[in-house]
Order: C-alpha cells, then structure tokens, then sequence
C-alpha cells in the first residue's frame, strides 16, 4: 500500500540513470505523437489526394488501407519482440512505417499510395504493441498507468494538432508535405529508442545465437494465415458496409469465406504444428486474458461507433455543421485524457485496479443511457456533456485492463499479451464503424421508404447527408426523422454493449502491481487461489 511519502512517478530502473530513462521515454511518446498526428492529417487531406490522383473514387481506401494493415500485423510484434529483441523490432517497425509514409509523398498515382499506406500500416502498428512492451519493461507495472496517461496525453495533442495542420499543408505546400514532414520526428525518436533501449534478460539469454536461428524461431504458416484471416474478413465487412455490397455479392461471400478457411488453417497451426505460435492462444482460455481480450474488443466497437455515428446525429438528423459536430466530441477527447490519467494516479496510489475499472465501465453506461435519449428538445449542454462520461470510462477501462493483463501473465509473456490486447483493440474499432454503418443504412433505408415514396429520392439521401439541405422542409423533416430513427436504434444497441463491457470487468482479477521493474511475481490480492498467475508460472517451466 502506498503511503504519503510514496513518490507519484515511478522509480527509474535500477539499472538506467534518470537522464537514459528521460530519453527512452522521450522516444517512445515521440513515435505515440506522430502516429497520432499522421491518423488525422491524413484523414484530413483525403478529398484533397484524390483529386489530385484523379481518383476520388478509391479515396476511402487512403485510410482504409492502412487501418487493414495495422490490423492485421498488430499479433505478430509480441512474438517478434521476444525472438528478435526489443530494438531490432522497433526499428524494423518504425523503418517500415517511415518508409512506408515517405513514399507515400512521392507516390505517383493511387495504386502506389494505397501500397504505402499499407506498408506504413504493417509498421505503425509495430510501434504502438513494441513501444507499450518497451514501457512495461522499463516502467514499475505500479506506475506503468500514469505513464500511459502521459502518452495518451501526447496522442491527444497530437490528433488535435493533425487535422488543422493537414488542412493548412494541403492548402499552401500540397498535401505530399503532409507526409515528408513526419520524417524528421520520426528520425529523432528512433535515434533515441536506437541508443536507449535495454533489452531484458529473456532477450539477452539468446542474445548469442545467430540471426537464422532466430528467424527460424518465427511462426510463418500462422503468421500468414492469421493475416489472411484477419484481413479477408475486413475486407468482406468492408465491401458490404461502406461499398454497399449485398450480403450475396461475390466479392463479400468469397472474402468471408477466404477468411474462414484461413482461420481453420490458423487453428491448425497454432495447436498441432508451431512450436512457438504467433498467438498462444492458450493464453485466452485463462481468465483474465480472456475477459481483457473481450472487454478490449467490445469497448473499441462501442467507442468507435459512438465517433462515427454521434457527428451523423448532428449533420443528418439535426443539419448541422460538421464543424459543429466535431465540437460535440471535445468534452470526450478531453474526459479521455482525464480517465487516462486519474486511473494512472489511482494505481500507484493504492495498487488496486479492480474497483476503479468497475466504476469506470458504469461510467460508459450511463453516457449511452443519456445518448438513446437524445431528441430535438434535448438542452445543448446535455449534447455536450453525454459523451464526457463515455471518454472517461473508455479511457479508464483500457488503462487498468492492460495492467491487469500484464499483471496476470509470466513477464516473459508481456509481448505476447500486449500483442493480443491490440489486436482485439484494433478489430474491435474496424467492426465498430463497419457494423454500425451497415446497421444505420439498413434502418435509415427502410425508414425512408416508410415515409418517402420517390426511389430516386431515397437512394440520394442514402448516398449523401448533404442532399437533405436542398430537399423541401416536409421531406426535410421525414429524412431528418428517419436518420434519427436509425440512430437511436444503434443507441440502444450501444447500451447492449455497454452492459457487456460492465459484465466482462467483473471476472478480471485483481493482481499486486509490483513497484519495482524487477518485482515478484504477481498474486492475486483477495486470497491466494489457483488461477491465471499458477498456471502462467506451471507453463514458463
């Protein structure tokens, strides 16, 4: 237990001065920072590269392209991080990634960005597993949310700071300086990661076997038939909710279909052939890996339903700005950096994790109980304030599960499990947007035909919120009262969700967070039983 004389910062490494902890921190958030930044500059500048291509119709795949890739990549750098070391994976990521990027700058056509956003997406997602892995190898696992918090910090400034810069680029420079100009941080940060990272003892054990035995080490059938599977299944769900591909459409049934078969061929793999699986899968039969694993999924696709589909209340069933739906979502940005932080201060000050997390997850509830509420008398301050909850339980809850994750596995196991956390993450936010816009434009079709009889009519509000404006103010009324119709439908869909995410905090065990790097294993702190901590150790042997 802490006491008042208990340091709020975490104890530097026993083995690192003060000025090398600084700097290896420094690296870290500077890759966190310009991940953030690049997500929104380019988001910015979409419309802007496809007309400058001459291929606006393949513009959505600028970002599409990219989040596919960190997908679908995101599994592979925990195993990677053990076998190689934690160097060489950073900076084979963060090469990928900057490369990736730069190239994408000079990209002489649309075929050739989408080639390099998927490369940098192979990479960026390298940064984010390898980075959190670094941090809990340096970090008191006690600390280790407050230094979270800290980089959610940066991650938030530099969204903020993305979008108007990509807007300025893209109206003074040209949007191909929206890219180049990523380099030089990225450069500062690797040097400093490349200087100042201390592999552990796991690493350094095998640090005298050659580089082809190493190599051999790696899971390739199940590395590549977990990417064929996470990303014909993307792409099946892609195809069916922002293409508007019937469910019998070829190219959705054979991708899906494609993604089965590649699954069965993981299964296969990871139980009978490799030797040291990409993903242990064995890991999620355990109870708190699994419910993290579940409650990281359900919350990425509730969040990021509720960031796509709350600005489509505002444009669409409101006809507002979107400049004044993006204003509704800074109450949750903030509360996101808030929840961050003030789980992070929680647990160093008391060690404990589990009832703040609980609280955290009824926070989310009620934020979505207040959104199925919503109508056209709702006051502007409740517009504002719904979300503020939801971004302080989202925050939260990541924070705390991750460190009651790390907290349950073998310290070996750490890349491992961070790997798994952030691809149950990542999938969770590319079914988050694709379910819900295929559920809104389900219900918002069927609501139109209900009220409006002219096809043609319906099929332009289907294909554009902008279309409503020009529309005479009956069948105004009639598209704005079947957007939010739809909406709210999905509202309450998110309330299901939120419920599940409060269900799965609750088997997640509640372990002792060391305050050294180097700490003893971790127990369970309501009674010594035999559970994830035994059998983690029962495997390491």
């Amino acid at each position: 237990m802490a006491t008042e004389t208990t340091p709020l910062l975490a104890k530097r490494p026993e083995d690192a001065s003060r000025w090398d902890f600084a700097l290896l921190m420094t690296g870290i958030w500077s890759l966190v920072f310009i991940g953030s930044v690049d997500a929104t500059i380019v988001a910015t500048l979409i419309s802007t590269i496809g007309s400058s291509l001459k291929s606006m119709q393949l513009s959505s795949w600028i970002g599409t392209a990219y989040l596919l890739s960190l997908c679908a990549f995101t599994p592979l750098y925990g195993r990677l991080a053990n076998i190689l070391g934690r160097r060489p994976s950073m900076l084979f990521a963060a090469t990928l990634f900057g490369v990736g990027t730069a190239l994408c700058g000079l990209a002489r056509n649309m075929w050739e960005l989408l080639i390099c956003r998927a490369l940098a997406g192979m990479g960026g997602s390298g940064m984010t597993v390898v980075g959190s892995v670094i941090m809990s190898d340096s970090v008191p696992l006690k600390s280790r949310g407050l230094y979270q918090g800290f980089g959610n910090l940066l991650f938030g400034l530099g969204g903020a700071i993305g979008a108007p810069l990509g807007g300025w680029l893209g109206d003074t420079i040209g949007w191909r300086a929206a890219f180049l100009c990523q380099s030089p941080v990225l450069a500062f940060g690797l040097l400093l990661l490349f200087l100042k990272i201390r592999e552990p003892e796991l690493v350094l054990a095998a640090a005298n076997t050659g580089i082809w035995f190493k190599l051999k080490r790696i899971d390739y059938a199940g590395s590549a038939s977990l990417i064929a599977t996470i990303l014909t299944f993307l792409l099946g769900m892609h195809f069916k909710s922002t293409m508007g591909d019937d469910w019998s459409h070829p190219r959705v049934w054979a991708s899906l279909m494609a993604s089965a078969v590649s699954l069965c061929v993981f299964l296969l793999v990871e139980f009978k052939v490799a030797a040291e699986p990409v993903m242990p899968l064995t890991m999620l039969k355990r109870r708190t890996p699994g419910f993290v694993a579940l409650n990281n999924f359900l919350i990425a696709v509730l969040t990021f339903s509720t960031l796509y589909n709350v600005p489509l209340y505002f444009t669409a069933a409101r006809l507002r700005t979107s400049a004044d739906a993006g204003a509704h979502l800074i109450p949750n940005s903030v509360f996101v950096a808030i929840g961050s932080l003030l789980a992070g201060w929680y647990m160093r000050k008391t060690g404990r994790y589990w009832t703040f997390q609980a609280v955290a997850s009824l926070c989310i509830i009620a934020a979505n109980l207040i959104l199925v509420s919503w109508n056209p008398r709702t006051s502007e301050w409740v517009l504002y304030l719904t979300l503020a909850p939801s971004g302080f339980g989202f925050a939260a809850v990541l924070t705390t599960t991750l460190l009651a994750l790390i907290a349950s596995v073998p310290r070996d196991d750490i890349p491992l499990a961070t790997g798994i956390s952030y691809l149950f993450r990542t999938t969770g936010q590319v079914l988050g947007v694709s379910l819900s816009a295929t559920l809104t434009q389900a219900l918002l079709a069927r609501n139109l035909r209900a009220r409006i009889p002219d096809e043609n009519t319906v099929s332009k509000i289907l294909d554009s919120t902008a279309y409503i404006h020009t529309l005479p103010e009956e069948l105004q009324l009639k598209a704005m009262e079947s957007w939010a119709l739809a909406l709210r439908t999905v509202f309450y869909c998110q309330i299901g969700l939120a419920v599940g995410i409060f269900l799965s905090c609750l088997p997640i065990e509640e372990y002792s967070l060391p305050d050294t790097v180097k700490g003893e294993p971790a127990k369970h702190t309501a009674g010594r039983v035999e559970g994830d901590a035994e059998e983690g150790r029962e495997e390491e042997r």
